[in-house]
């Protein structure tokens, strides 16, 4: 039978989903050799996936590759095609949102014979990227020991506000003094992005050294804790400030009032909605119980911090906060299975989050650092994220070393590629400062974990003199 119709329509037979397959696979299988490497070099994962995406995105654009070149622009290509749909030619809207040259090239692959495949590809892979920021920040919160806190919690509390607070202030100083034309709501993004840490990379080197439950330890990961709660409700109130277009103390005291609410109301509330949800899975295998409840805790969460008018992220950082094995403790001993929910949400997060990496990598441009103000930006970026967390140190009091504390507060990592996202997803963050930023958190993850040893060891040299 002829595959051709009348209308000149042409039928081709194979799966539809085979080009996802392929993209999506190919830029995971990336994300792997950059793990690989990173681990053979003894350094951060999320390094290794970063600068892996840097080569790919850069090496496949100069290659004239369409889908990297979809993929390098973001999600302001998805509002093309939206605003196209809408009624809008697609030549306008893209000269619009990307310059007459950028969207030039853009409205070539869009609307190329390929170009369905190369944007529900492009589509996918931003899907899970965001997926696995959510999984990632859960992760995050299942990590936070709430009673290991208590212990230090006056310490923990200074060093996450002045870790915040100090970066925050000393990044607004930076750009204002370096780009002083630049939009008020761009700078408060900025600043925002330099308060926060990454837990898992000094949690790494601190289990390493044998540190991890020494005072200094249970400061640093109690302080990292407190400073993703205060990033992210930073995060909300510059967000709010974005989408408002204007500064409103009304409007900064609702989003401050609307997150700390959800927050509470997520600790508070969320145990009684688990323990429910684990009542009725609790007839299920075990391990079907604790992923589903968690899975479902988790985008329930999501999604009511999106409806409050806050980030996703927000809601999946509570849900691993609240979220506990020790809520399923009768029907493991019933069923005389054991399983933890750290173990099941692995897999997705192994699978999902690379991608997201990969996928910041590819976005940073690196002609943009062929400005001098780019790299000025840059410069003055990672000397206020270095000294402003050297100064959260001061928060913890004797006898412990303010040194080790303020160079465990320094790796930015994966939390402040999640920031950077945000506000290029929001537009207030154009590539050249989204690479700028790139570089801070790069730099400063790198830059911390030998850091951190050459402290311990000093420390180590000065009590075994005194000794």
């Amino acid at each position: 039978m002829d595959d051709t119709l009348d209308t000149g329509v042409s039928f081709i037979h194979g799966d539809p989903i085979a080009p996802v397959i392929l993209g999506v696979t190919s830029i995971l299988l990336f994300a792997v050799i950059g793990r690989f490497a990173a681990r053979k070099l003894g350094q951060p994962t999320v390094l290794g996936e970063l600068l892996m995406g840097i080569l790919l995105g850069n090496i496949a654009w100069y290659l004239g590759i369409d889908l990297i070149t979809v993929l390098r622009e973001g999600p302001q290509v998805f509002e093309v095609v939206h605003q196209t749909l809408a009624g809008t030619p697609i030549d306008q809207v893209a000269v619009t949102i990307f310059g007459s040259e950028t969207g030039a090239e853009i409205v070539r692959i869009v609307t190329g014979p390929q170009g369905g495949e190369v944007m529900q590809v492009a589509q996918t892979v931003d899907v899970f990227s965001r997926y696995g920021v959510i999984f990632l920040l859960f992760m995050v919160g299942l990590e936070a020991d709430l009673d290991e806190m208590r212990q230090v919690g006056a310490d923990s509390i200074r060093v996450a506000i002045l870790g915040v607070a100090a970066p925050f202030a000393l990044g607004f100083a930076a750009v204002t003094l370096l780009l002083p034309n630049i939009p008020l709501n761009s700078n408060l993004f900025i600043a925002a992005t330099l308060g926060a840490t990454s837990i898992g990379i000094t949690a790494n080197v601190l289990q390493e050294m044998k540190r991890s439950r020494s005072r200094e330890g249970h400061i640093i990961l109690g302080a990292a804790v407190c400073d993703d709660i205060l990033g992210l409700i930073i995060l909300a109130v510059v967000s709010g400030i974005v989408v408002s277009g204007s500064i409103d103390i009304a409007e900064i005291i609702t989003v401050i009032v609307v997150s700390s609410l959800f927050l509470v109301g997520a600790v508070s509330l969320g145990p009684a909605i688990v323990r429910f949800s684990a009542s009725i899975m609790g007839r299920l295998d075990i391990v079907e119980a604790k992923m589903f409840t968690s899975y479902l805790f988790v985008m329930v969460l999501a999604w009511a911090a999106n409806l409050a008018g806050l980030a996703t992220i927000i809601g999946a950082f509570a849900a691993g906060i609240v979220l506990s094995d020790s809520f399923f403790s009768d029907y493991e001993l019933a069923k005389k299975r054991t399983v933890t929910i750290r173990e099941l949400i692995m897999p997705l997060e192994v699978i999902l989050v690379p991608i997201f990496f990969i996928l910041m990598g590819i976005q940073v441009k690196l002609e943009a650092f062929m400005s001098w103000p780019v790299i000025s930006v840059a410069a003055g970026l990672l000397v206020a994220a270095i000294i402003g967390k050297l100064i959260s140190g001061l928060g913890a009091r004797r006898p412990v070393s303010k040194l080790i504390v303020g160079i465990g507060m320094m790796p930015r990592g994966e939390v402040g590629l999640v920031f950077a996202a945000i506000g290029r997803t929001l537009g207030v963050i154009d590539d050249a400062i989204f690479s700028a930023i790139v570089l801070m958190v790069m730099v400063t993850t790198l830059a911390a974990p030998p850091l951190l040893k050459l402290a311990i060891h000093a420390q180590d040299r000065r009590e075994a003199t005194v000794d």
